[in-house]
């Protein structure tokens, strides 16, 4: 029952929050980017319920697979109200009973599931346990900020966002405390983030092994959902913006997907291959845009007067930006071997010049020594053995070690 029982849960959810995701995105989103947005915590929600699922029923007493569970949940659930709110909103289907809880319920739900659980799955990846007993007090501190933040958007004097009027909320003096604890629980966002943050950092700066690898995964989600998420915030309204949040989206549903790899320790050992083609290619298209463009403009400048409006500047500047793209990758893919991946960047170079010696090298002896060395150097073995055929039958072997 152990193991059916996460997968009950994700599919109860599934089954209420889907649908109510799909009411609430067509019918209360109307911008693209609203819709969007929607679709992509729906998913997130999905896929944390999903994953949470796998990695429960596999590993029941890890805390990382009920979190992810919980999060997918406390996701997708309030969809539910939230989507009756807005079917009563509807002209010829409303208002229905009761649509003003509705709204109260869909308004708070939210905050401990994804602001809480969020936090604390950051705190507790990828043991299940906190960094150290020294950070209880941490754990202490953000749930109750959470808890406090909750019941601050339970009380919340003004208007929800769906247009209802909050029944539950206080007046006078009442009134006054909810805004002065919203006003207070949002000084304690900040500090919230900075200290799950701050156990996920000391957690990769204390790693090794297995764990760093972990790490990683989550680390490289992160940071996929931070930067793509405040480029699009910080950026004005535009294609890039949008760009920019999509991937920050899509990075929100990854999210707990690389945690779930991470935990089942399915395939590691790819995220240094994905974290170098992803700092390779995000610094190309960086430096050849920023090319093309400069090169449009200053052609544009120097050419205008004998071209006059023709597309002359954007042609050459097009096939300029193509004819440097295989140095330059070339020239970035070792900058980041350098100075990210310096163990297999000085293993390249080391056998280069091997390579390189192997040409003249005459001494038999000379060169087992060079061999020896460049494997130590390289694999850093325990022990590193040298056997060479000899003419001799009674002594075939020389050992070098």
């Amino acid at each position: 029952m152990t193991a059916r029982l996460p997968w009950l849960i994700c599919a109860g959810a599934s089954v209420v929050g889907i649908p109510a995701a799909v009411v609430v995105t067509t019918v209360g989103r109307t911008g693209p980017m609203e819709l969007l947005g929607g679709a992509g915590f729906a998913l997130a929600g999905l896929g944390a319920a999903a994953i949470g699922a796998v990695v429960a029923s596999r590993l029941p007493r890890h805390a990382v697979g009920w979190i992810l569970l919980a999060l997918g949940v406390g996701i997708d659930l309030p969809f539910a109200p939230e989507a009756y709110a807005e079917l009563s909103l509807v002209p010829g289907s409303g208002p229905l009973p009761g649509d003003e809880w509705a709204a109260w319920v869909s308004s708070w739900a939210t905050v401990p599931a994804f602001f809480g659980l969020t936090a604390f799955l950051f705190m507790l990846f990828p043991t299940g346990r906190l960094p150290s007993r020294r950070w209880r007090w941490a754990g202490w501190f953000v749930a109750v900020s959470v808890a406090l933040a909750t019941v601050a958007v339970a009380l919340a004097p003004d208007e929800i966002d769906s247009g209802f009027d909050n029944p539950v909320a206080p007046t006078g003096r009442g009134a006054e405390f909810a805004r002065w604890l919203s006003d207070a629980t949002d000084l304690l966002a900040a500090p919230v983030l900075v200290i799950a943050t701050a156990a996920l950092v000391v957690r990769l700066r204390r790693s090794g092994g297995v764990e760093r690898q972990q790490l990683k995964w989550f680390t490289y989600a992160a940071v996929m959902v931070g930067a793509g998420i405040g480029a699009g915030s910080a950026m004005p309204p535009g294609r890039v913006a949008n760009a920019a949040y999509i991937v920050g989206l899509l990075a929100v549903a990854g999210l707990p997907v690389a945690a779930g790899l991470a935990v089942l320790r399915y395939r590691l050992y790819d995220i240094d291959l994905v974290i170098n083609k992803t700092l390779v290619y995000g610094a190309l298209t960086v430096t050849l845009g920023t090319a093309y463009l400069g090169s449009v403009l200053l052609l544009q400048v120097v050419l205008g007067p004998v071209t006059q409006g023709s597309g002359l500047a954007v042609a050459v500047s097009t096939l300029a930006v193509a004819a440097l793209f295989r140095p330059v990758r070339s020239r970035i893919q070792a900058g980041v071997d350098r100075r990210f991946f310096r163990r297999r960047y000085d293993a390249a170079r080391t056998l280069d010049a091997f390579g390189a010696r192997l040409r003249h090298e005459l001494d038999l002896q000379a060169l087992a020594a060079d061999l020896r060395t460049v494997v130590h150097d390289t694999m850093q073995p325990t022990h590193v053995s040298l056997w060479l055929r000899t003419e001799d039958r009674n002594d075939s072997r020389t050992t070098y070690q």
